[in-house]
This record gives C-alpha cells, sequence and structure tokens, in this order.
C-alpha cells in the first residue's frame, strides 16, 4: 500500500476576510472560490484519467469512482471558507477512501486537502477549534502512515521481497515519505497560522486608523472650540473695559456739564480715546484672525503686559477710581509675553469690575509680587463689593490664570470690598521676549 501522502503541495490562497464557521455572518462562497473549485474538479478528473490509462496507480475496478470523488474535491475547495472544518474532515476521509480502495487519483487530492487544511488555520475565528480539528487530521494520518509503513514491511517479509539488502533502502524509502508529510502538514499549519496573523494586524490596523481619524476631528473641533473661547474671551476684554470707561467718563462728564467746562472737555477727550483705544484693539484682533501665521501683518499689534499695567491703573483713576500701584520684589527672568498678557488681563477685567459695582467714594490697590518661582497679581477695591455672581468677567479670569498654569481667588472681602488675586507660575517664563519693567513705587 501506498503512504498516505506522495508530496507536499505549496500552493496557498490569500482571502480578503477571516471568519469563523458558524458565526452570524457566514463568509459568502465568491466568484474565486467557484473558479478554484472548478479548477481543483478539471484537475481531479483529469489526473484520474491519465493515472487510469498508464495504470501505474491504484486499481482500474473502481476509476469509475473518481468521478464523485473529483466533485467532492471540488465542492469542498469551494466551500472552504464557508464551512472550513466541515470541509476539512470531507476532504480527509474522501482522500483516505479513495487511497484504500485504489481509486486511480492521489495528485489533485494532495492539493485539495492542503488547501482546506490551510484553509482552516487562516479562517476560522475559534483558536482553539482551529487546532483541534488540525490536530485531529494530523494525528489521523500520521496513525494511517504507521499502519500502512507496518503493512508494507509485514507484505514484504510475507513475499520474501523484504530481506536483510532490501531493509536499508525500505527504511530510507519511508522515512522520505514522513519527511514529506511532516513538511506537507507543517507547511499548510504554518501558512494558516501566518495568515490568520497577518488578518488579525490588518484589522487591529484599520480599527487603530478609524480611532486615529475620530481622534483627530474630535481634536480639531476642540481646537475650534477653543479658538472660539479665545476670541470671545478677547472681544469681552476689549469691549467691557473700553465701554465701560467711556460709560463712567461720559455719565461724569455729565454731572459736571455746566459746572466746570474744562473738566467736562477733559472727561469728553477720555470718552474718545477710550473709544479709540478699543477700535484699534478690535482691528488688530481682527486682523490677528484673518491672517495665517506665515503671513503676519507688517504692524504687529500693541503687546500688553506687566509694563502697560500702570497705565491701566492711570486710566482707572482717571475715571474716577484712585487706584495705587505697587510692586514688591524683583524679577530674575522675564515672564513669557502669554503670562504677561493674562496678568494685564485680569487687572484689566477687576478694576473694571471695581468701577462698576464699588460705588462712590470707593478705592483700588493693585500690588504686583514676584516671588522666586511665582508671579502674584492682587486687586483689592474698597466699597461695594456687588452682586455676587460667575459671569464672564469671572470665567475669564479663571481661564486666563489656568491657561498660564496658575490658580486665581475672587471674591468679597470680609471688612467690605472686592479682591482679586491670581498666582501664576514663572515656570512659563521659558523662551520669553524681553519686556520694560513697570516703573512703579518699590516697597
Amino acid at each position: 500500500m501506498s503512504t498516505p501522502l506522495r508530496g507536499p503541495v505549496t500552493a496557498t490562497a490569500r482571502h480578503r476576510t477571516p471568519a469563523a464557521e458558524g458565526t452570524a455572518r457566514p463568509v459568502p462562497t465568491n466568484r474565486v472560490d467557484l473558479v478554484l473549485g472548478a479548477v481543483v474538479l478539471f484537475g481531479a478528473l483529469l489526473s484520474a484519467g491519465l493515472t487510469a490509462i498508464a495504470g501505474y496507480y491504484g486499481s482500474g475496478d473502481v476509476a469509475g469512482l473518481a468521478v464523485p470523488y473529483a466533485l467532492v474535491l471540488g465542492a469542498a475547495v469551494a466551500l472552504r471558507r464557508k464551512w472550513p472544518a466541515t470541509m476539512l474532515i470531507v476532504v480527509a476521509v474522501a482522500y483516505f477512501v479513495a487511497v484504500t480502495i485504489g481509486i486511480p487519483e492521489l495528485y489533485a487530492g494532495n492539493v485539495s486537502l492542503f488547501i482546506v487544511f490551510y484553509t482552516v488555520g487562516a479562517h476560522v475565528q475559534d483558536r482553539r477549534r482551529a487546532l483541534v480539528i488540525r490536530v485531529v487530521v494530523m494525528v489521523a494520518m500520521a496513525a494511517w502512515l504507521m499502519v500502512t509503513i507496518v503493512q508494507a514491511a509485514l507484505s514484504g517479509l510475507d513475499a520474501g521481497t523484504l530481506g536483510p539488502s532490501q531493509v536499508p533502502a525500505f527504511i530510507a524509502s519511508q522515512l522520505a515519505g514522513l519527511l514529506i508529510n511532516v513538511l506537507y502538514f507543517g507547511g499548510a499549519y504554518y501558512f494558516g497560522e501566518r495568515s490568520h496573523q497577518q488578518a488579525q494586524e490588518r484589522a487591529a490596523l484599520e480599527q487603530r486608523t478609524a480611532e486615529l481619524e475620530a481622534e483627530r476631528e474630535v481634536t480639531a473641533a476642540q481646537a475650534v472650540a477653543l479658538d472660539r473661547v479665545r476670541i470671545a474671551r478677547e472681544l469681552h476684554d476689549v469691549v467691557a473695559h473700553h465701554v465701560s470707561l467711556m460709560g463712567v467718563q461720559a455719565g461724569a462728564a455729565r454731572s459736571v456739564l455746566t459746572r466746570d467746562p474744562e473738566k467736562t472737555r477733559d472727561l469728553l477727550t477720555g470718552v474718545e480715546e477710550s473709544a479709540r483705544t478699543s477700535l484699534r484693539e478690535l482691528r488688530q484682533l481682527l486682523e490677528t484672525l484673518r491672517t495665517s501665521g506665515g503671513d503676519a501683518p507688517d504692524t504687529a499689534p500693541t503687546t500688553h503686559g506687566l509694563a502697560t499695567i500702570p497705565a491701566l491703573v492711570e486710566e482707572a483713576t482717571e475715571a474716577g477710581l484712585p487706584t495705587t500701584f505697587t510692586v514688591i520684589g524683583e524679577l530674575d527672568a522675564e515672564p513669557s509675553p502669554l503670562l504677561q498678557v493674562n496678568l494685564y488681563r485680569i487687572a484689566q477685567e477687576a478694576l473694571t469690575n471695581a468701577r462698576r459695582h464699588a460705588g462712590p467714594g470707593a478705592t483700588a490697590d493693585v500690588r504686583l509680587r514676584f516671588d522666586p518661582d511665582a508671579v502674584e497679581l492682587e486687586i483689592a477695591n474698597t466699597g461695594r463689593h456687588g452682586p455676587v455672581r460667575t459671569g464672564l468677567g469671572h470665567l475669564g479670569m479663571r481661564e486666563r490664570a489656568a491657561v498660564s498654569g496658575g490658580t486665581v481667588e475672587i471674591g468679597p472681602r470680609t471688612r467690605g470690598g472686592y479682591l482679586v488675586r491670581a498666582r501664576l507660575p514663572l515656570a512659563f517664563a521659558a523662551n520669553a521676549s524681553a519686556t520694560t519693567p513697570p516703573e512703579a513705587t518699590r516697597a
């Protein structure tokens, strides 16, 4: 009797989608499967006919069974991805029966068994099931091979054709057949496992790509939202401060209109200057929004910072809120422009609120304290503290402090008035640009 397998067949097939047998969404039989099944069917019929005519293998008495055998092989290959485990069992049993009864066909059976064996490893998602079914087939084929070798040896001894001189050749031929079977099944097992691993890697890569795309869209949406918040904060700081200042100056001018024309003229001049300053800052903000990073306007916008806080204090005093400014400590390194702008805007918002809510006779005090690791800005005012509520101004101050990695305290004082205290770390002073230190009273 011949050995179960005459040689390895290294034909592999790549499929688009790995699928588990018996899942809710079975893999449909596509055109490639049907074509490959037809090729196997034709090859099996041709191989059986030529082998029967040559008469070098099988029995002519069962040559008629080659047709149904070829049909089984072709159908199994065509349906292998839809029911991979079942088709492997069908091909293995059909191959065993064909070799056992001597159907004159061997090569198409080898090819079909290799393809279906590979398909189980590549497309069955239940890996334990894929392992078990392949191990069962390999163990069964190995047992069949051992039985075949023993029967061949016993037949040779009984017939007297296996003498001492023929033993080495017999052993060598059987070992060669065993090696071929190991390479055959080992190759089919390896290629199936490798194909399944690659399919999983592709699926993971596609999933990661989809996640990155979704994350990119979320990041873009967040960036747009942050830009809108930043623009709203800048507009609030510019408009609220200057409009509030113009309102106070206009009210004061109306109250002294008939009694002090010179004072009225000065107040109206302040209203005019505040309007121009507001329009200039709005124009600079719009230019910044309309230009990209590489197309900045020729005239850079005025940058507010620590050096412009004294002017803010003078402006508050002229608007009817007597304000003092004190600097405590010395700067070892210049803070970053972002930190300086945020401190300026916090002071601006706090003084604007003080003018609106503190009432007549109120005063304010601005203190700028330099510590080794932080800058602290404190704006305190006397008078009424106004309604305790969280408006856009408070929100803007908290956002500016958070942007610079600091904190801000906002609330009424126990002895009357209101207090805003912001503390921003100097760690944000990296790559800072030089600015002129404010001219103020040193304490």
